[in-house]
């Protein structure tokens, strides 16, 4: 997805409907400087203004996304092109949070074991070491509960039986599920059935 190029045809559309920024902005409940971030190609429109920017600039979502306007001839082609770069981009996304999950569940454990160790050394047993134990306590267990959410986030698990991918409709689920790594006994929401389901980053050909 071409941001500069987006950005362009917004500033574009946007002169042809002789409307200033500060004008779509106000239309829009947003600053005249989110306006000009998108029109620099600096960030892309949130996701719930795009249908009512796309009704003021007289665009469907498809060109706004493709950065053009499309006939009807070319139509199906950047429509295709569309779905898999934006299914690329969830990919991207997705890979990055389970990054993020790692390197943050690792580094929190890390720094409760270095810090449990040093109160222990120089403090011993006493009152300020109990409070450090259960404040760093607390915050790993803040910090599990964090990356389970990043790990449910991100991406899909895989149903071992039929293949089919979902999202669980519960976090307590997946927190109470046996699990080695992020693949988790799950049961499949398609097939009723428990199955080992391993986490896969995109949705795929979903059955």
């Amino acid at each position: 997805m071409d941001v500069m190029k987006i950005g362009k045809f917004i500033a574009d559309c946007r002169k042809k409907k002789n409307i200033t920024q500060e004008q779509l902005a106000e239309k829009l409940h947003i600053t005249n400087r989110a306006v000009s971030k998108w029109e620099r190609g600096l960030s892309l429109p949130d996701a719930d203004k795009m249908l009512d920017l796309c009704k003021i600039l007289g665009i469907n979502v498809n060109e706004l996304l493709n950065g053009e306007k499309i006939t009807m001839k070319n139509y199906e082609k950047k429509t295709d092109e569309l779905l898999i770069e934006l299914a690329k981009q969830e990919e991207l996304k997705n890979k990055k949070m389970i990054t993020d999950m790692y390197v943050l569940s690792i580094t929190t454990v890390v720094f409760y074991i270095g810090i449990t160790l040093l109160a222990s050394y120089t403090l011993g047993e006493g009152i300020l070491f109990g409070i450090i134990v259960v404040i760093s306590t607390f915050i790993l267990v803040m910090v599990g509960f964090y990356s389970l959410k990043l790990e449910v986030d991100a991406g899909y698990y895989e149903c071992k039986n039929c293949h089919h991918r979902y999202i669980p409709n519960s976090y307590l689920k997946v927190l109470i599920a046996p699990h080695l790594n992020t693949t988790r006994y799950l049961k499949c929401p398609k097939c009723k059935k428990r199955s080992w389901s391993k986490k896969v980053m995109s949705k795929g050909d979903n059955n």
